[in-house]
């Protein structure tokens, strides 16, 4: 009889923004395959309470917190606990402890769920690491496009989409984007969006826009996601920063993606080919089919996703995104047009009006207008290293704070 096959060994998987909802999804998905993956490292940026907890369930090699007075608690509550190598769990804190643990030599995947500008650093370590990238963070592309490309390629590094739109599309484009090239065949990707929240005009017309609150904004009708990214999906920012993300990932032009309101979330993006074909792919929505699909390329494995039934969801609905209603998608497409650090500057104006509204200092509708007003006062310029999108980054924050005083409540 001869002998079984030696199991592979597991990948280590390091989780940068690990008590968020994608964190928490993709340690559900690991912890359905315990043969395959094992937690090697865990970030935080101030929950500690929670991480302490996702610390003792998964057992990592390090893990990372924002503040050195979050990490000495974690330090004292994990005293005498061990990591899954048999060691005690290192707590460290800080930028550089981010990038450390997206950089270190035994990973092998990162998933990059830190949300905001905060990700850029550590989820470019990694590419430059040459590590499997399992990319959730829409800033290293929107702020960083052309520098994290070209730093995929020329590390080596294996990037895999985790947004399910950008997953579908993933799914749907013939092997040649993977090399960075324009898909043969490709005549357009058709993006979807929920809508958000106030999709229907005549329940929320514009006058009522004013009004809404957080909690109504944070409210989305299909997915469950963090408040920032609730508020970007409710202004449709959210599919504007996907379009940018789009143009660097199927190397495409902003001209070649059309953004079509799906309220349904069955179909999760497109792919319309110069045959006549289109190629959709469809799933419930559910975060962790994504971020399976990513774990396992090319391979697919169970994420505890019910399969989808076409007769309960009984018929799809499709209609193109308004951007007069939704100005932060015009804007979006204004800024990768443009190009330079105009699509960094965006973002940053809009983390700067999306937590100001998220505060009660600024009204739902004049965050496009916040940002608009950012965005006509720092032209875009030339990018020649990641230093320059920095600075335009916190140029760009600074006067979305000084623009509160005019356009806050």
């Amino acid at each position: 009889m001869s002998a079984a096959a030696p199991l592979p060994a597991r990948q280590r998987i390091t989780i940068l923004g690990a008590t968020g909802s994608i964190g928490s999804s993709t340690l559900d998905v690991i912890t359905r395959h315990p043969e395959r993956y094992c937690v090697h490292a865990l970030s935080a940026a101030s929950r500690h309470e929670a991480l302490l907890a996702l610390c003792l369930t998964h057992r990592p090699q390090v893990v990372v917190i924002g503040s050195a007075g979050a990490a000495e608690v974690l330090r004292e509550a994990l005293s005498g606990i061990e990591s899954y190598t048999g060691a005690p769990i290192e707590v460290r804190y800080g930028e550089q402890a981010l990038v450390d643990i997206s950089e270190a030599p035994e990973v092998d995947s990162v998933m990059a769920a830190i949300v905001g500008a905060a990700g850029l650093l550590p989820t470019l370590a990694a590419v430059r690491a040459g590590k499997r990238v399992l990319l959730a963070n829409k800033e290293a592309l929107v702020c960083a496009g052309q520098l994290f490309m070209d730093a995929v390629k020329q590390h080596g590094a294996t990037l895999l989409p985790i947004d399910s739109e950008h997953n579908a599309i993933f799914q749907c484009l013939p092997a040649q984007h993977r090399e960075g090239l324009a898909p043969i065949g490709v005549e357009k990707l058709l993006l979807t969006a929920s809508g958000g929240p106030f999709r229907d005009e005549t329940e929320w017309p514009p006058e009522r826009l004013a009004a809404v609150t957080p909690a109504q904004a944070c409210a989305h009708p299909n997915w469950s996601m963090g408040r920032k990214i609730s508020v970007d999906s409710a202004t449709l920012m959210n599919k504007g920063l996907e379009l940018i993300e789009a143009c660097w990932l199927f190397a495409c032009r902003p001209d070649d993606i059309q953004v079509v309101v799906h309220p349904q979330s069955v179909i999760h993006s497109m792919a319309a080919y110069s045959d006549g074909s289109v190629l959709a792919q469809m799933g419930n929505p559910d975060m962790r089919t994504p971020i399976a699909y990513a774990l396992a390329w090319p391979e697919r494995i169970d994420a505890g996703v019910e399969p989808l039934d076409l007769f309960q969801v009984a018929r799809l609905d499709f209609r193109a995104a308004d951007e007069e209603r939704f100005p932060c998608l015009r804007l979006a497409r204004e800024a990768i047009a443009a190009g330079g650090t105009w699509p960094a500057v965006m973002n940053a104006a809009n983390e700067v009006a999306v937590a100001a509204f998220l505060e009660g200092q600024l009204a739902f509708d004049r965050i496009p207008l916040l940002v608009e007003a950012v965005m006509q006062a720092r032209p875009p310029q030339v990018v020649d290293g990641l230093e320059v999108i920095l600075s335009e980054d916190a140029a760009a924050r600074e006067l979305a704070s000084a623009q509160l005083a005019v356009l806050g409540p």
